[in-house]
Protein backbone atom coordinates (compact mmCIF):
# COMPACT_ATOMS: atom_id res chain seq x y z
CA UNK A 1 0.00 0.00 0.00
CA UNK A 2 1.39 3.41 -1.00
CA UNK A 3 1.99 5.78 1.89
CA UNK A 4 -0.65 8.44 2.44
CA UNK A 5 0.50 11.94 1.35
CA UNK A 6 1.08 14.41 4.17
CA UNK A 7 0.16 17.36 1.92
CA UNK A 8 -1.22 17.98 -1.56
CA UNK A 9 -0.94 21.21 -3.49
CA UNK A 10 1.08 22.96 -6.17
CA UNK A 11 4.74 23.72 -6.83
CA UNK A 12 5.25 27.02 -8.61
CA UNK A 13 8.25 28.50 -10.44
CA UNK A 14 7.29 31.91 -11.82
CA UNK A 15 4.37 31.09 -14.18
CA UNK A 16 5.09 27.33 -14.28
CA UNK A 17 2.90 25.31 -11.91
CA UNK A 18 2.48 21.59 -11.27
CA UNK A 19 0.47 19.54 -8.80
CA UNK A 20 2.60 17.78 -6.20
CA UNK A 21 2.23 15.71 -3.06
CA UNK A 22 4.45 15.34 -0.01
CA UNK A 23 5.17 11.99 1.62
CA UNK A 24 6.91 11.46 4.94
CA UNK A 25 10.48 10.22 4.56
CA UNK A 26 10.55 8.73 8.05
CA UNK A 27 8.31 5.85 9.13
CA UNK A 28 7.85 4.49 12.64
CA UNK A 29 5.67 1.50 11.74
CA UNK A 30 8.40 -1.04 12.56
CA UNK A 31 9.25 0.45 15.94
CA UNK A 32 8.21 -1.15 19.20
CA UNK A 33 5.19 0.63 20.65
CA UNK A 34 3.24 0.08 23.84
CA UNK A 35 -0.42 0.54 24.77
CA UNK A 36 -1.57 1.66 28.21
CA UNK A 37 -3.53 -1.10 29.99
CA UNK A 38 -5.51 -1.50 33.17
CA UNK A 39 -3.15 -3.56 35.35
CA UNK A 40 -6.07 -5.33 37.07
CA UNK A 41 -8.19 -6.25 34.02
CA UNK A 42 -5.61 -6.20 31.21
CA UNK A 43 -7.98 -4.06 29.15
CA UNK A 44 -6.75 -1.10 27.12
CA UNK A 45 -7.63 2.32 28.48
CA UNK A 46 -8.66 5.51 26.71
CA UNK A 47 -8.16 9.16 27.51
CA UNK A 48 -11.14 11.45 27.94
CA UNK A 49 -11.43 15.20 28.38
CA UNK A 50 -12.73 16.34 31.76
CA UNK A 51 -13.66 19.81 32.94
CA UNK A 52 -10.78 21.13 35.08
CA UNK A 53 -13.21 22.73 37.55
CA UNK A 54 -16.14 20.31 37.78
CA UNK A 55 -14.21 17.13 36.98
CA UNK A 56 -17.08 15.98 34.73
CA UNK A 57 -16.21 14.32 31.38
CA UNK A 58 -17.10 16.22 28.21
CA UNK A 59 -19.69 14.90 25.80
CA UNK A 60 -19.21 14.58 22.05
CA UNK A 61 -18.80 17.98 20.45
CA UNK A 62 -18.42 19.83 23.74
CA UNK A 63 -14.73 20.63 23.35
CA UNK A 64 -13.58 23.79 21.59
CA UNK A 65 -10.16 25.36 21.08
CA UNK A 66 -9.30 28.43 23.10
CA UNK A 67 -6.59 31.09 22.90
CA UNK A 68 -5.60 32.45 26.30
CA UNK A 69 -5.42 36.22 26.66
CA UNK A 70 -3.18 38.17 29.02
CA UNK A 71 -6.00 38.60 31.53
CA UNK A 72 -6.65 34.82 31.67
CA UNK A 73 -9.78 34.87 29.54
CA UNK A 74 -10.04 32.72 26.42
CA UNK A 75 -11.09 33.46 22.86
CA UNK A 76 -13.15 30.51 21.60
CA UNK A 77 -12.25 29.24 18.12
CA UNK A 78 -14.03 26.39 16.32
CA UNK A 79 -12.08 23.81 14.30
CA UNK A 80 -13.83 24.78 11.07
CA UNK A 81 -12.83 28.42 11.64
CA UNK A 82 -9.19 27.36 11.80
CA UNK A 83 -9.57 25.24 8.66
CA UNK A 84 -11.10 28.25 6.89
CA UNK A 85 -7.89 30.25 7.38
CA UNK A 86 -6.23 30.02 3.96
CA UNK A 87 -3.18 31.81 2.54
CA UNK A 88 -1.23 31.13 -0.66
CA UNK A 89 1.15 28.68 1.04
CA UNK A 90 -1.81 26.62 2.23
CA UNK A 91 -2.03 25.18 -1.28
CA UNK A 92 0.97 26.49 -3.25
CA UNK A 93 4.72 26.32 -2.69
CA UNK A 94 6.14 29.22 -4.67
CA UNK A 95 9.88 28.94 -5.33
CA UNK A 96 10.91 32.52 -4.59
CA UNK A 97 14.65 32.11 -4.15
CA UNK A 98 17.52 29.68 -4.76
CA UNK A 99 20.55 28.89 -2.65
CA UNK A 100 23.40 26.43 -2.37
CA UNK A 101 22.04 23.75 0.01
CA UNK A 102 25.44 23.58 1.73
CA UNK A 103 25.02 27.23 2.78
CA UNK A 104 22.12 26.31 5.09
CA UNK A 105 23.42 25.59 8.58
CA UNK A 106 22.46 22.16 9.86
CA UNK A 107 20.80 23.64 12.95
CA UNK A 108 18.04 25.07 10.72
CA UNK A 109 17.16 21.77 9.00
CA UNK A 110 14.09 20.07 10.43
CA UNK A 111 11.92 17.35 8.81
CA UNK A 112 12.35 15.82 5.32
CA UNK A 113 9.54 14.90 2.90
CA UNK A 114 9.58 13.35 -0.55
CA UNK A 115 8.05 15.52 -3.29
CA UNK A 116 6.46 13.81 -6.30
CA UNK A 117 4.10 14.87 -9.10
CA UNK A 118 0.49 14.31 -8.04
CA UNK A 119 -0.76 13.30 -11.51
CA UNK A 120 0.38 12.47 -15.04
CA UNK A 121 -0.39 15.98 -16.33
CA UNK A 122 2.11 17.48 -13.87
CA UNK A 123 5.04 15.17 -14.65
CA UNK A 124 6.58 17.26 -17.44
CA UNK A 125 6.52 20.57 -15.56
CA UNK A 126 7.78 18.80 -12.44
CA UNK A 127 10.69 17.31 -14.40
CA UNK A 128 11.60 20.69 -15.92
CA UNK A 129 11.76 22.38 -12.49
CA UNK A 130 13.70 19.44 -11.01
CA UNK A 131 16.22 19.26 -13.86
CA UNK A 132 16.72 23.04 -13.92
CA UNK A 133 17.65 23.02 -10.21
CA UNK A 134 19.89 19.98 -10.73
CA UNK A 135 21.63 21.69 -13.66
CA UNK A 136 22.36 24.81 -11.63
CA UNK A 137 23.14 22.73 -8.49
CA UNK A 138 20.76 24.90 -6.51
CA UNK A 139 17.99 24.32 -3.97
CA UNK A 140 14.75 26.29 -3.92
CA UNK A 141 13.30 28.21 -0.98
CA UNK A 142 9.55 28.31 -0.44
CA UNK A 143 6.85 28.33 2.24
CA UNK A 144 4.16 25.81 3.07
CA UNK A 145 1.33 25.55 5.58
CA UNK A 146 1.78 22.12 7.16
CA UNK A 147 -0.01 20.88 10.30
CA UNK A 148 -1.57 24.31 10.93
CA UNK A 149 1.74 26.17 10.76
CA UNK A 150 3.43 28.03 7.92
CA UNK A 151 6.95 26.72 7.57
CA UNK A 152 9.89 27.86 5.44
CA UNK A 153 11.24 24.97 3.36
CA UNK A 154 14.12 24.09 1.08
CA UNK A 155 13.50 21.86 -1.96
CA UNK A 156 16.19 20.02 -3.93
CA UNK A 157 16.34 17.34 -6.64
CA UNK A 158 16.63 13.71 -5.57
CA UNK A 159 16.74 11.10 -8.34
CA UNK A 160 13.44 11.13 -10.26
CA UNK A 161 11.79 13.23 -7.58
CA UNK A 162 12.67 15.92 -5.08
CA UNK A 163 13.10 16.17 -1.34
CA UNK A 164 11.69 18.98 0.77
CA UNK A 165 13.08 19.80 4.20
CA UNK A 166 11.20 22.08 6.57
CA UNK A 167 13.33 24.79 8.14
CA UNK A 168 13.26 26.21 11.64
CA UNK A 169 12.61 29.90 12.17
CA UNK A 170 15.63 31.87 13.33
CA UNK A 171 13.90 33.00 16.53
CA UNK A 172 13.30 29.35 17.53
CA UNK A 173 16.94 28.29 17.17
CA UNK A 174 19.43 28.73 19.99
CA UNK A 175 22.57 30.18 18.51
CA UNK A 176 25.83 28.28 19.18
CA UNK A 177 27.30 31.08 21.30
CA UNK A 178 24.54 30.68 23.89
CA UNK A 179 25.86 27.17 24.60
CA UNK A 180 29.50 27.30 23.50
CA UNK A 181 30.21 30.81 24.77
CA UNK A 182 31.63 29.62 28.10
CA UNK A 183 34.03 27.13 26.52
CA UNK A 184 37.53 28.48 26.98
CA UNK A 185 39.91 28.67 24.04
CA UNK A 186 42.47 25.89 24.37
CA UNK A 187 45.79 25.73 22.55
CA UNK A 188 46.12 22.06 21.65
CA UNK A 189 49.39 20.18 21.44
CA UNK A 190 50.32 19.58 17.79
CA UNK A 191 51.60 16.05 18.40
CA UNK A 192 48.42 15.02 20.21
CA UNK A 193 46.29 16.52 17.45
CA UNK A 194 48.25 14.54 14.86
CA UNK A 195 47.71 11.34 16.87
CA UNK A 196 43.98 12.04 16.93
CA UNK A 197 44.07 12.64 13.15
CA UNK A 198 45.77 9.24 12.67
CA UNK A 199 43.00 7.57 14.67
CA UNK A 200 40.41 9.31 12.46
CA UNK A 201 42.25 8.06 9.34
CA UNK A 202 42.21 4.50 10.71
CA UNK A 203 38.45 4.70 11.28
CA UNK A 204 37.60 6.32 7.95
CA UNK A 205 34.58 4.67 6.31
CA UNK A 206 31.84 5.19 3.74
CA UNK A 207 28.43 6.30 4.96
CA UNK A 208 26.15 3.25 4.93
CA UNK A 209 22.86 3.71 6.83
CA UNK A 210 21.97 0.03 6.31
CA UNK A 211 24.60 -0.80 8.93
CA UNK A 212 22.85 1.23 11.62
CA UNK A 213 21.15 -0.95 14.20
CA UNK A 214 19.03 0.06 17.15
CA UNK A 215 20.48 -1.86 20.09
CA UNK A 216 17.92 -0.40 22.49
CA UNK A 217 15.11 -1.64 20.22
CA UNK A 218 16.73 -5.09 20.16
CA UNK A 219 16.87 -5.10 23.97
CA UNK A 220 13.17 -4.18 24.15
CA UNK A 221 12.29 -7.03 21.76
CA UNK A 222 14.32 -9.44 23.88
CA UNK A 223 12.38 -8.29 26.94
CA UNK A 224 9.07 -8.82 25.09
CA UNK A 225 10.09 -12.31 23.91
CA UNK A 226 11.13 -13.29 27.44
CA UNK A 227 7.87 -12.06 29.00
CA UNK A 228 5.81 -13.74 26.26
CA UNK A 229 7.58 -17.06 26.98
CA UNK A 230 6.93 -16.69 30.70
CA UNK A 231 10.58 -16.09 31.54
CA UNK A 232 12.00 -13.41 33.76
CA UNK A 233 13.15 -10.20 32.17
CA UNK A 234 16.78 -10.54 31.06
CA UNK A 235 19.24 -8.86 33.40
CA UNK A 236 20.86 -5.77 31.98
CA UNK A 237 24.58 -6.12 31.43
CA UNK A 238 26.48 -3.53 33.41
CA UNK A 239 28.53 -1.34 31.12
CA UNK A 240 31.43 0.64 32.58
CA UNK A 241 30.89 4.38 32.42
CA UNK A 242 33.77 6.31 30.86
CA UNK A 243 35.64 8.83 32.95
CA UNK A 244 37.76 11.83 32.06
CA UNK A 245 41.15 10.93 30.60
CA UNK A 246 43.98 11.54 33.06
CA UNK A 247 46.86 11.35 30.56
CA UNK A 248 45.54 12.43 27.15
CA UNK A 249 48.78 11.66 25.28
CA UNK A 250 48.94 8.07 26.60
CA UNK A 251 45.26 7.53 25.85
CA UNK A 252 45.76 8.66 22.24
CA UNK A 253 48.79 6.38 21.78
CA UNK A 254 46.95 3.39 23.28
CA UNK A 255 43.91 4.10 21.08
CA UNK A 256 46.09 4.17 17.97
CA UNK A 257 47.82 0.91 18.95
CA UNK A 258 44.51 -0.79 19.71
CA UNK A 259 42.97 0.30 16.40
CA UNK A 260 46.09 -0.80 14.51
CA UNK A 261 45.99 -4.22 16.22
CA UNK A 262 42.32 -4.68 15.39
CA UNK A 263 42.88 -3.71 11.77
CA UNK A 264 45.90 -6.03 11.47
CA UNK A 265 43.98 -8.99 12.93
CA UNK A 266 41.07 -8.32 10.60
CA UNK A 267 43.25 -8.07 7.49
CA UNK A 268 45.29 -11.16 8.40
CA UNK A 269 42.16 -13.25 8.89
CA UNK A 270 40.92 -12.19 5.47
CA UNK A 271 44.26 -12.85 3.80
CA UNK A 272 44.95 -16.16 5.58
CA UNK A 273 45.36 -18.89 2.93
CA UNK A 274 43.30 -22.04 3.14
CA UNK A 275 45.04 -24.93 4.91
CA UNK A 276 46.57 -27.43 2.50
CA UNK A 277 45.17 -30.93 2.51
CA UNK A 278 47.61 -33.66 3.40
CA UNK A 279 48.83 -35.56 0.38
CA UNK A 280 47.36 -39.03 -0.05
CA UNK A 281 49.98 -41.78 -0.06
CA UNK A 282 50.32 -43.79 -3.23
CA UNK A 283 48.07 -46.80 -3.17
CA UNK A 284 46.03 -45.58 -0.21
CA UNK A 285 42.27 -45.80 -0.81
CA UNK A 286 40.42 -42.53 -1.33
CA UNK A 287 37.71 -41.68 1.23
CA UNK A 288 34.27 -41.89 -0.27
CA UNK A 289 31.97 -38.93 0.29
CA UNK A 290 28.92 -39.65 2.41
Amino acid sequence: MAPRPAWKGYLKLSLVTCAVELTNVVTHTEKVSFRVLNRKTGNTVKRIYVDSETGKPLGDGDEIKGYELDDGDFVHIDEDEIEAVQIESSHTMALDGFVDKASIQQIYLDTPYYVAPADKVSEEAFAVIRDAMAGKKMAGLARIVLYSRERPVVIEPLGKGMVLTTLRYDNTVRQPDTVFGDIKAVKTDQEMTELAELIIDKKKAKFDPSKFDDKYEDALLELIRAKKAGRKAPKAKATPKPSNVVNLFDALKKSLSADAGTAKASSSSKAKPAAKRPKTKAGAPKRKSA
